[in-house]
């Protein structure tokens, strides 16, 4: 979601909404829409901004989610997401795009492709039929291309706007253990990008990011969680944690748009991501839940946090036999998400957890603090003001 928050512009006060329409059609179930306000949230006005296809041969993608929503000082609004590509065996590349509307949302450009973007999948987690980055048992991170941005439109007046955009995202760029975090600025209202740059620090595996920058174009922000440790092939023992942990880094913006190089500003305390867990304890859950923001006197940013977690031994055994047994029949054995009914398994090709597999009881089994992830963020000032 997005408020037009610029005086200078002719639509200061929209809102704007963008999400994608999950569809049970088969073939066509996945456009993107767009939902604009002009009143407060009174009434609303929704527009298809994207294909419908999620055909994995399809030349309109496979799918497309993870869409981020900013306006510039003029109005122009902007939608960024990421469309999928397919690959059975491991990465697969999608692609960034852009979406323009230049009158308040009344009418939409055609989805442009920015970068090509290799996805999370090189190892597909046979028992919850989802990528994973960190581990056997681990969380999801197919999501994790998805583009985030940010505009340097002047708010709240839009007096001093330079309207630069900047991007980031993370991509496997050669296969587990080359996780990075990327970056990318326009100075020309999208029609023009900077390389993707390759921002990550060393040691680390980028999961999740998000960018910033001034209202005045001054400063640029990157947030990112990232995965410390190497991908664990199996979800038990001491040796067998996943560190995770969120980092902030700032550069300054020339006056003619150039980014400087990005310097560490905070770096938050590591965890074990085993901690986490979706609902029914079958994997491991670490949301998309990383942001920024900026202001012309400091930053702000919001991470994944599993320092106050525990690991819990017990639900290690269970992930772990989840994952054999599934690489055993070659069938999922655990919802991807939360916990559904037996009927609702069934359609989705998984199967009941209670036929074979139990879970522990987690109150008697586990730490007190298992399942304790949490999102931590601060406030950052200018290093170079």
């Amino acid at each position: 979601m997005w408020a037009d928050n610029a005086a200078s512009s002719p639509f200061f006060g929209n809102v704007y909404v963008c999400y994608a329409g999950f569809r049970g059609i088969q073939s066509r179930s996945q456009p993107l829409f767009v939902l604009t306000s002009r009143d407060g949230g009174d009434h609303w006005t929704q527009k298809q901004v994207t294909p419908a296809t999620n055909n994995t041969v399809s030349p309109n993608g496979f799918g497309r989610s993870g869409c981020t929503i900013r306006t510039s000082s003029d109005g122009t609004v902007y939608v960024f997401d990421y469309q999928f590509a397919f690959n059975a065996t491991g990465s697969a590349p999608g692609k960034i795009q852009m979406i323009r509307s230049f009158n308040g949302g009344a009418t939409w450009s055609r989805p442009r492709n920015l970068f090509t973007v290799l996805d999370g999948c090189s190892y597909f987690e046979p028992s919850i039929g989802r990528c994973v980055m960190d581990g056997v048992g681990g969380a999801r991170d197919d999501l994790m291309p998805d583009p985030s941005a940010d505009i340097a439109n002047g708010a709240p007046t839009g007096a001093d706007a330079t309207d630069q955009i900047v991007l980031s995202t993370t991509e496997q760029a050669n296969g587990l253990g080359s996780e990075h975090v990327l970056f990318s600025t326009s100075t020309n209202g999208g029609n023009t990008w900077t390389a993707p740059l390759n921002i990550t620090r060393a040691g680390d595996r980028g999961y999740y990011t998000a960018p910033a920058i001034s209202p005045n174009g001054t400063d640029a922000w990157v947030v990112y969680n990232a995965f410390t440790t190497p991908f664990r092939t199996s979800a038990e023992g001491a040796g067998n944690d996943r560190q995770l942990v969120g980092v902030v880094l700032h550069a300054d913006v020339a006056s003619n748009g150039s980014v400087g190089s990005f310097s560490l500003t905070h770096r938050g305390q590591s965890g074990d991501a085993r901690a986490s867990s979706q609902n029914n304890l079958a994997a491991e859950f670490l949301g998309d839940y990383v942001y920024a923001a900026a202001t012309r006197t400091y930053g702000a940013a919001v991470w994944n946090d599993v320092r106050n977690g525990a690991d819990c031994p017990a639900i290690d055994e269970f992930r772990q036999e989840l994952h054999d047994e599934a690489v055993a029949t070659g069938a999922r054995t655990a919802d991807a998400e939360e916990p559904r009914g037996a009927e609702a398994l069934e359609q989705r090709g998984a199967k009941d957890q209670g036929e074979d597999a139990v879970a522990p009881a987690v109150q008697a089994a586990c730490p007190t603090n298992f399942g304790n992830s949490d999102i931590f963020g601060g406030t950052y000032a200018d290093p170079t003001p």
